[in-house]
């Protein structure tokens, strides 16, 4: 018995040395792989569908709101281990929100004090629309945390990325379609071009997940769109797409 008990002894740490020294082999050491095929720049596009979060019953919004976003990215591999990694970059992003257009005119930025969301009540029958959209550009820097199941493999890995956007709005425009007007006028368009009613600042929470190539994207703006006073408070834009980039 004393021999049976020895020998699953032995067998026992047998096994167990095996099994560490085989952990060891396959443990690799991160900071030796090779980045060669890894660029350390390059393109990032985002098309992506936006909602407007806590929109009041007063805004008519309809169709097919979209934000388009490019951005020139560099990365930044931790030398300790390159799965992980530092994106920065800067770009151009894109904000465009549809607006029912039998509802009224719906939007009206040239307004000194405050400009107008609020629906028709049936009153304005002369008028006839063919779209009402506003048009916000930002100039914007992301700054993203990366994390890359195979770094060496780049175009054949899983990706994540958590991150934020900082950006200064430097265009808003309110394009309307007039099919006619309650002067006789058909088929033109009105623009208004005025960005003082809304902040201009922009703080947007980001993630990505994708493999290779392609991925999914999520951005959340963190603070209000519009100034206090200056309309409807606590709107926060959504934007929840595809990506396209080399990391």
């Amino acid at each position: 018995m004393k021999k049976v008990i020895l020998v699953l002894f032995l067998f026992t740490a047998a096994t167990s040395l095996f099994a560490q020294e085989t952990e060891k082999k396959k443990k690799k050491d991160w900071s030796k792989v090779n980045l060669n095929n890894r660029p350390k720049d390059h393109l990032m596009l985002q098309v992506g569908y936006l909602n407007w979060l806590n929109t009041p019953d007063t805004i008519a919004t309809k169709g097919f709101a979209r934000s388009v976003n490019v951005y020139f990215m560099f990365d930044f591999p931790f030398k300790v281990d390159p799965r992980f990694s530092v994106g920065l970059g800067a770009g151009v992003g894109t904000d465009n929100m549809f607006f029912d257009k039998n509802a009224g005119r719906n939007l009206i930025l040239n307004n000194n004090t405050a400009f107008s969301f609020a629906k028709n009540t049936g009153k304005d029958t002369l008028n006839k629309y063919r779209s009402i959209k506003l048009s916000n550009v930002y100039l914007e820097a992301p700054v993203e945390l990366r994390f890359m199941v195979d770094p060496e493999h780049p175009n054949k890995s899983l990706k994540f990325a958590l991150g934020v956007k900082v950006g200064t709005m430097v265009s808003a425009v309110d394009k309307t379609k007039f099919t006619r007007d309650a002067n006789g006028f058909t088929s033109y368009t009105l623009k208004e071009k005025d960005r003082k009613h809304f902040n201009n600042l922009k703080l947007a929470a980001t993630a990505r997940i994708g493999f290779g190539n392609f991925g999914i994207f999520a951005q959340y703006m963190i603070n209000d769109f519009i100034k206090e006073g200056q309309g409807p408070n606590q709107i926060r834009p959504f934007t929840a797409g595809i990506t396209l980039t080399g990391l």
